[in-house]
């Protein structure tokens, strides 16, 4: 594990204080007078690949990320209105690739095609960050906040969801630093990175008060045993939402992050395809996280959860009276703990627990939850025409 760091003398933010009564209000979260109303908040949204993990439902065709997994709505469309509020679709960058960006726009229209940055070649999450921050810095100007995430996020409350990314917003409008949000552990999960919280930027608010605190290290996807031992020492998870100035952002991935440096001048001057030549492929979490002493975690709790994988959907979605988490036309009879899925079909189980349940047009797919975490094995013994097309078997 990466040893702690030592940070070095900050001062403390003049952070917005919220003096709404509790969370479960609602309340909007309002925009703090120390961010230039006159930029505004701006968005940086990661929406590359198909996610493999979701077959058969997702395919190049139709990619991940404008499925309705987790309710009526695509999960970028969510993504989209999640943020609407505090950053209208002017305002928001969504990175991704060449092959899906139709399928995505039509998901999205209020995005301005403008606003779709398609990659040359899968570039990796710092990448991505490095070119949408740096048209951000073009558009609306170097100091501009911006917040950055994942399309494939799930959020239970998105009002609260907004009022964590606007503290951070006060936080990063004031201090060059890197704000991430939190969330606090509920299993030992090793597909997740984990943020260990150090000193407090202000001494006054505690982090269960929701004080922000510098972040002594960060590791990627730990050992189950690791994974214990972090969520003891009252580590958070990493959610994948980030928020900080474009120039603060680009002046640590510069300095940190090597994979990208011999293409930064061309990404500077505006050549993509040169740039795209000269990068290595790097997560924003090993290529930045991991390196800077920069980072901050403020807490958020506003039932996040990350769309990985069909058994995740167990967790996300609305279930019925004996836990089953459905979609479409579906009917349980002594039936529980499933994930079912009927696309344009009707589904009908009976006496089964712990099961995915699929259905499409010419293709009906059936496994545990267990095995449905990585569908890599199943994908490789698979045929070609049947992995990228399924229905059209």
């Amino acid at each position: 594990m990466t040893e702690p760091r030592n940070a070095a003398p900050f001062a403390t933010p003049s952070l917005t204080v919220d003096s709404s009564p509790s969370p479960s209000t609602f309340d909007e979260p309002e925009m703090d007078p120390m961010v230039d109303t006159a930029q505004g908040l701006w968005a940086i949204v990661f929406a590359g690949g198909i996610g493999s993990r979701f077959w058969p439902l997702s395919t190049s065709h139709r990619p991940k990320q404008v499925l309705a997994l987790v309710n009526e709505r695509p999960l970028i469309a969510d993504t989209i209105q999640r943020l609407s509020p505090m950053v209208p679709a002017e305002r928001v960058l969504v990175v991704t690739s060449a092959d899906i960006v139709d399928a995505l726009h039509e998901a999205i229209p209020e995005v301005p095609r403008a606003n779709m940055l398609i990659e040359p070649r899968p570039l990796g999450t710092a990448a991505a960050l490095a070119w949408g921050a740096t048209e951000i810095a073009r558009r609306a100007g170097p100091d501009t906040v911006c917040c950055a995430l994942h399309a494939d996020l799930s959020v239970a409350n998105p009002r609260e969801f907004r009022r964590s990314v606007m503290r951070a917003v006060n936080i990063a409008a004031t201090e060059p630093v890197l704000v991430t949000i939190g969330v606090k552990p509920t299993r030992c999960e090793t597909g997740f990175g984990y943020l260990q919280a150090g000193a407090l930027l202000d001494p006054l608010t505690s982090r269960t008060e929701g004080g922000a605190s510098r972040v002594d290290y960060f590791v990627e996807k730990p050992s189950a045993a690791l994974a214990d031992t972090l969520i003891d020492r009252g580590a958070y998870w990493n959610s994948g939402i980030f928020v900080w100035r474009a120039k603060v952002v680009l002046a640590e991935l510069a300095q940190h992050t090597r994979e990208l440096t011999l293409g930064l001048p061309a990404l500077n001057a505006g050549q993509m395809e040169e740039f795209a030549e000269h990068v290595t492929s790097i997560s924003i979490d090993r290529g930045l996280l991991e390196r800077s002493e920069s980072v901050v975690v403020l807490p958020g709790d506003f039932g996040w959860d990350d769309v990985g994988t069909w058994a995740s959907l167990r967790r996300v979605r609305e279930l019925d009276d004996t836990g089953n988490g459905i979609m479409g036309d579906v009917h349980c009879v002594d039936a529980s703990g499933n994930v079912i899925h009927a696309d344009g079909h009707c589904i009908v189980v009976f006496g089964i627990s712990g099961m995915l349940v699929v259905s499409l047009d010419g293709l009906t797919f059936v496994t545990t939850l267990e095995r449905a975490t990585e569908l890599g094995p199943l994908l490789n013994a698979l045929p070609g025409s049947l992995r990228s097309n399924p229905r059209h078997m």
